[in-house]
C-alpha cells in the first residue's frame, strides 16, 4: 500500500506582522499599507487553519517564523549597536529600511523553497532549494534562514539533498513553489513539474506593462537541473502579462494544481493551448497514463480583477483518500457573487474530483496579499522520509495547544508601523522565538542563538 503523503508546512505568522505595503505588484499589500495589524489574531488564524486541516485528515506541519527585526541587515547597512540604539534611529532616518527589517512575509511559505519528491529524482532523495526572493529587499533577507530551518527539519542526508539558493540577481529571480506545480496520478506516483515564469517568449514582445515579473525562465530551468528533472518531466510556461499587471505576482494567485487537476483562470498562461498540450503529453508518458483534468474558469465567469480580489485560485486543493478533493478558499470568496456562483456551479457542479469547498478566515494574511495557498509549502514524503524528519513540527492536538498558548503569551494584539521602532518589540520577538525552538525541538537555528549579540 502506498504510504506516500503530501504534507502542508504552514508558516507561523511572526510577532512583527505588519502592513507596510512593501510588495511591488501586490495590490492587496499596497491597498492596506499603513493599517494597524493584529499579530496575535494573524497567528491564531493561521493556527486555526492548520488545525482544521489536520482534523480533516490532511497531514499538517508548521514552519517557524524568521528572526525579526533582522538586526544583521541593519548592521550591514551601517547601523551599529543594540536595538535600543538602532531601531529608533532607523525609524527616524530611513523608515523603509525598518519596515524591511521587520517584515513578517516569511509566513508565506509557498515562497520558501522549491521541493521535488524522491519519486521524481535521479538519486531517490527529496531535493530542496530555498528561494532567493531577490526581487524585494524585505524578502531577499529570508533565504539564509529558510535554508537553516529546512536543513534542521530535513537533516538526514540519506533522504534529503539541500541546494544553495540560486544567485541573487535579476537573471535568476526565484520565488519558490508559488510558481511551481507538480501534477501526477497520485502523490506516490511519478510526477510532471509545471514551472511558470514571467519572461516573454523569444518570438513575441508580450510582457507586462506595469509590474515586473518575479520569476524568470532561467531560474526555472536552473531549479529543474539542480533537482535532476528531465525534459520529459517538466513544462515551462509563460505567465500571462495581463495577469501580472492585474496583480498576479505569483502563479499561485491565478492557478492551483493537485494530482491530475489543474484549476486555472482563462488568462493564467500566455499560450494556454500549448501549456495544456504539453502537460497532457507529459502526463500520458510519465504519470501512468493519467489524463490531465483541466478546470478552466473563463473571464466571463470571474474577471481577473475578481480573481485577484477574492484569491479564488490562491486556495488549497487537497486529496482525500477516496480520490475526491477539497478546495480550501479564503472567506473573501463568499463576498463576491460571481466567484461564489462559479465555485458552486462550475467547480462543485463540474466534471472534476472537487467535491467539497471549505471557507477559512485568514483576513490578517489576506490584507497583505496572502491566501491559504501562500501560507503553505507542499512536501511529498514517503514513510521512511517522514520517519527521518527532525524536530516536532507535525501538528497534533498537543502541539496546537502549545502553540496557541505560546502566541497568547508573546504576541501583541495591536501593532502600528511606528511600533516597529520600539526596542521592546525586538526583545519580545527574540524571547518568543527562543521558546519556540524548544517547543518544536529544532535546536539553535536563529542568528541570535548561534551568534550571541546578533539580536
Amino acid at each position: 500500500m502506498d504510504k506516500t503523503l503530501e504534507i502542508n508546512f504552514d508558516g507561523l505568522v511572526g510577532p512583527t506582522h505588519n502592513y507596510a505595503g512593501l510588495a511591488q505588484g501586490n495590490l492587496a499589500s499596497k491597498r492596506h499599507a499603513g493599517l494597524i495589524s493584529n499579530p496575535r489574531e494573524a497567528a491564531l488564524q493561521g493556527l486555526e487553519k492548520m488545525k482544521a486541516s489536520a482534523d480533516a485528515g490532511f497531514p499538517q506541519a508548521v514552519l517557524p517564523p524568521q528572526q525579526r527585526p533582522d538586526m544583521g541587515l541593519l548592521h550591514r547597512l551601517g547601523y551599529r549597536g543594540a536595538p535600543e540604539d538602532v531601531l529608533p534611529r532607523v525609524g527616524s532616518e530611513a523608515p523603509e529600511l525598518l519596515y524591511a527589517a521587520c517584515s513578517a512575509a516569511a509566513m508565506w511559505t509557498a515562497n520558501a523553497a522549491t521541493i521535488t519528491p524522491s519519486r521524481d529524482t535521479l538519486d531517490s532523495r527529496v531535493h530542496i532549494t530555498p528561494a532567493n526572493m531577490q526581487s524585494a529587499l524585505h524578502r531577499s533577507i529570508e533565504a539564509s534562514q529558510t535554508a537553516r530551518t529546512l536543513q534542521a527539519i530535513f537533516r538526514d542526508e540519506r533522504h534529503f539533498a539541500h541546494h544553495s539558493a540560486l544567485p541573487s540577481t535579476p537573471w535568476f529571480s526565484d520565488e519558490g513553489a508559488a510558481n511551481h506545480t507538480r501534477l501526477c496520478a497520485h502523490h506516490g506516483g511519478p510526477g510532471v513539474h509545471l514551472f511558470v515564469h514571467g519572461d516573454p517568449a523569444p518570438d513575441t514582445l508580450a510582457a507586462p506593462k506595469h509590474h515586473r515579473p518575479r520569476q524568470t525562465l532561467r531560474a526555472c530551468r536552473a531549479l529543474a537541473r539542480q533537482h535532476g528533472l528531465s525534459d520529459q518531466q517538466t513544462v515551462f510556461a509563460q505567465q500571462h502579462p495581463e495577469a501580472i499587471d492585474a496583480g498576479v505576482f505569483h502563479n499561485d494567485v491565478i492557478c492551483v494544481g493537485n494530482g491530475p487537476v489543474l484549476l486555472y483562470h482563462e488568462r493564467a498562461f500566455f499560450d494556454e493551448r500549448a501549456v495544456l498540450e504539453a502537460l497532457r503529453d507529459r502526463l500520458a508518458a510519465r504519470a501512468e497514463g493519467q489524463p490531465l483534468i483541466p478546470v478552466r474558469v473563463p473571464e466571463e465567469a470571474v474577471t481577473l480583477e475578481a480573481a485577484v480580489a477574492s484569491y479564488l485560485f490562491n486556495s488549497q486543493l487537497l486529496s482525500r483518500e477516496d480520490g475526491s478533493m477539497t478546495l480550501v478558499v479564503p472567506g473573501e470568496c463568499e463576498s463576491d457573487e460571481s466567484v461564489w456562483m462559479t465555485i458552486q456551479n462550475l467547480l462543485l457542479g463540474g466534471n472534476n474530483p472537487i467535491s467539497e469547498v471549505v471557507v477559512r478566515d485568514v483576513k490578517q494574511s489576506m490584507r497583505n496579499g496572502g491566501g491559504p495557498a501562500c501560507l503553505r509549502l507542499r512536501v511529498v514524503l514517503n514513510e521512511a522520509e517522514r520517519q527521518a524528519m527532525s524536530g516536532q513540527v507535525m501538528l497534533d492536538d498537543a502541539l496546537y495547544q502549545d502553540l496557541t498558548a505560546w502566541v497568547e503569551r508573546h504576541y501583541r494584539d495591536r501593532l502600528t508601523l511606528e511600533d516597529l521602532a520600539d526596542p521592546q518589540l525586538a526583545h519580545e520577538s527574540l524571547a518568543a522565538l527562543d521558546e519556540l525552538t524548544t517547543l518544536l525541538k529544532l535546536g539553535s537555528i536563529y542568528p541570535f542563538q548561534l551568534e550571541p549579540g546578533t539580536g
